[in-house]
């Protein structure tokens, strides 16, 4: 589903991806660790068309989204979803608005589909409950659930996470964890989830991957990244690595 080829990107000086190759099967879910300005947020903003790589190539349902334009790309990430690191939610819309937006943006659905959707999906979230409320008026844990409400009401294929537990506490961060894992289960979504959480992010994905100086350096189960001999790979995970 996704298929990263030796992509390599340079700001001025600075080589931020040299290099980088991975793989993720469709439904599968994977998660990108790091160390902070380790490139990973530069390394999303490629899969989702936001950034061109210097070279290499990055494949998403066989097709390269670098070389997409118009309709085509337009068509591809149709299919992608993104859920924003604090939620990119409208300030002034309510809960039901924001998640609406895309639905009255996209598709000539009727009013009556719109709000049956919408709901369907709060109720998803745990929110149904909440739907006129604005964002000031709820919590961060809610906010992000309202993201991933959002992003869920286009049916994507293909689900990018940029740190979906920033700022929240143990136990609403496990709750968002719960629902990312149960999602997946039932609806079979192809996921890569940023994060720096760790090890809590590990009981929810199939396979885990670590940047490092620009590369790949490991690719490979929670189990066995947390057995890997890789003194980088340790180091960061016992937090002696930024």
């Amino acid at each position: 589903m996704i298929e990263v080829i030796d992509v390599y990107k340079k700001f001025g000086n600075q080589t931020i991806l040299n290099g980088v190759n991975l793989k993720v099967e469709k439904g599968q879910t994977l998660a990108l660790i790091g160390g902070s300005g380790k490139g990973k947020s530069v390394f999303l903003k490629h899969m989702i068309g936001l950034l061109k790589p210097d070279a290499g190539k990055i494949l998403i349902a066989g097709q390269e989204i670098a070389q997409l334009h118009g309709p085509k790309l337009k068509a591809l990430k149709d299919r992608l979803g993104i859920v924003f690191q604090f939620g990119a939610l409208f300030d002034s819309l309510t809960v039901f608005e924001n998640v609406a937006f895309p639905l009255q943006e996209k598709t000539k659905l009727k009013e009556k589909e719109i709000r049956e959707k919408v709901f369907h999906e709060l109720e998803t979230v745990g929110l149904k409950d909440d739907a006129d409320k604005y964002p000031a008026q709820i919590s961060g844990g809610m906010r992000k659930r309202v993201a991933l409400a959002r992003c869920l009401i286009m049916n994507p294929d293909v689900v990018f996470f940029d740190e979906p537990t920033t700022g929240l506490d143990p136990v609403i961060a496990q709750s968002i964890y719960k629902i990312i894992q149960t999602l997946h289960r039932t609806r079979n979504l192809t996921a890569l989830i940023v994060s720096h959480e760790i090890p809590g992010i590990f009981k929810i994905v199939d396979q885990v991957a670590m940047l490092h100086d620009g590369k790949i350096i490991f690719k490979g189960t929670p189990n066995e990244i947390q057995a890997s001999a890789n003194p980088f790979v340790q180091q960061f995970l016992h937090g002696e690595l930024e």
